[in-house]
């Protein structure tokens, strides 16, 4: 985090990370997350240690600029995704039951249902395009 925070400083960063946007960083994310799912299918461990390391990079790079755009910062990243993961594990952090993967499953998809219908929501209170999903950003 701190060596990317250094690579986009306007004074003493790397020009070509400083001039980078979240639409000119997208296709290397994209190209990271194939490389990470050819290395699994190779079942190079080696290379996916690597290849895990190259998209966590995007991922710092993304929350480095939403940072400083004052939107949000990788520590906020982190909370979402834990937040998430609790949310959809009930049967693990809640009340809920599951005796097998199928049931597990099931509930992960109906909240996840449940969340995405929320989001339409608040998009056409907000005026937005609910079908959108961000693909205007990129």
């Amino acid at each position: 985090i701190e060596i990317m925070a250094a690579l986009r400083a306007p004074k003493t960063g790397c020009p070509w990370d400083i001039e980078q946007d979240f639409s000119t960083i997208a296709p290397y994310t994209i190209e990271e997350a194939y490389e990470v799912a050819d290395a699994i299918a190779r079942g190079d461990l080696d290379d996916l240690r690597d290849e895990l390391g190259d998209l966590l990079l995007q991922v710092v790079y993304h929350a480095q600029m939403a940072e400083e755009a004052g939107e949000f910062a990788f520590p906020d990243v982190v909370q979402a995704i834990t937040t998430k993961m609790i949310r959809r594990h009930p049967h693990v952090f809640g009340d809920e039951k599951a005796r097998n993967a199928g049931m597990a499953k099931g509930m992960w998809e109906e909240i996840k249902a449940e969340e995405k219908a929320e989001k339409r929501s608040a998009r056409l209170a907000r005026g937005l395009d609910p079908e959108d999903n961000g693909k205007g950003f990129l």
